[in-house]
């Protein structure tokens, strides 16, 4: 094991990584979302399951094309509704539905708003997004992966 006292999953599993992986390559290349709403959509999902690894990870990303501003207020976006167009706050909404799903059901009028932002193939997409965020979020939270922040 390396210096942290859990397995690195990817490293014990390569071809499960490498599965994994494929689908995040596909969200960021073969779909038509933009890719900062994609890690936006992955850092809700990754605060929702309280993964540190990814929250670390696509907070850096979304500090490329985002102020710091407001990334800190991703986690209320629906209390700061200027901030975030109404793409975005749709994929945020659904976001939260679908990885509550245990909670949720991804009910009806969940479904409805996110159907009415996005396009069919787009709202699929979206949805894949969520899902495989959420299997990440179940390897990392579980393995402890590390973080890159530095006290």
């Amino acid at each position: 094991m390396s210096e942290h006292s859990r397995l690195i999953w990817n490293d014990v599993a390569p071809e499960g990584a490498k599965a994994l992986f494929g689908i995040h390559h596909y969200l960021m290349t073969g779909t038509n979302l933009p890719q900062e709403l994609i890690h936006l959509v992955f850092l809700r999902v990754s605060q929702i399951n309280g993964c540190a690894h990814c929250i670390d990870l696509h907070s850096r990303d979304l500090l490329k094309t985002m102020s710091v501003e407001k990334l800190v207020l991703v986690p209320v976006w629906e209390e700061v509704p200027h901030l975030f167009s109404d793409q975005y706050r749709a994929a945020l909404a659904w976001a939260e539905s679908v990885t509550r799903v245990s909670e949720t059901h991804a009910p009806d009028a969940d479904y409805a708003a996110a159907a009415a932002a996005f396009a069919p193939k787009d709202l699929v997409d979206l949805t894949i997004a969520i899902a495989t965020m959420n299997a990440f979020n179940r390897l990392g939270v579980p393995f402890r992966l590390p973080v890159k922040a530095q006290a």
